[in-house]
């Protein structure tokens, strides 16, 4: 059965929240693993059909966990998983788009295939407490991480990607 694989890191449990409703929904298409960033391994990688990839924005980047992680299984993926399939969800406090746009050049690199536009949940914490509080991501936002989810993995286990 094709595989999709889910990594993410999440320091206050937003971005954990969107990766646990997708992997929920992912599961029902497709055999779904999800790694936290630091437990990912370059075989996870090479044995996954797919990716969906979750991130916090800190700081206008990826978060260091995040990044750490495709720091240290780059070199062993390259050239071993050109034109598979990924989407991308991101949790930020403001706008997300630095860290759409790194995790997007880390994916070129990779020869990743885009198939989905990323999604991208706004918090809106901008103050110091606010943004190291513990996130509650609504209703709506993890049924567009379901959704995503969903389809991603669907085109996967069908081989439409």
């Amino acid at each position: 059965m094709p595989q999709l694989l889910i990594v993410y890191h999440s320091r206050t449990g937003g971005t954990r929240q969107m990766a646990e409703a997708a992997c929920a929904a992912a599961s029902d298409e497709t055999e779904t693993i999800l790694r936290r960033a630091r437990d990912a391994t370059p075989e996870d990688l090479l044995a996954a059909d797919g990716y969906l990839f979750a991130a916090p924005e800190n700081l206008a980047a990826l978060s260091g966990e995040m990044k750490e992680f495709f720091d240290r299984c780059y070199y062993s993926a390259l050239g071993q998983i050109e034109g598979r399939p990924y989407g991308l969800m991101v949790c930020a406090g403001s706008d997300g788009e630095s860290a759409v746009k790194q995790a997007a050049r880390i994916a070129t690199g990779w020869r990743l295939k885009q198939v989905q536009p990323p999604l991208i949940v706004c918090t809106h914490a901008q103050t110091p407490e606010d943004i190291l509080a513990e996130k509650t991501i609504p209703e709506v936002d993890l049924a567009r991480c379901r959704d995503l989810a969903a389809a991603l993995a669907a085109g996967i286990a069908m081989g439409v990607f």
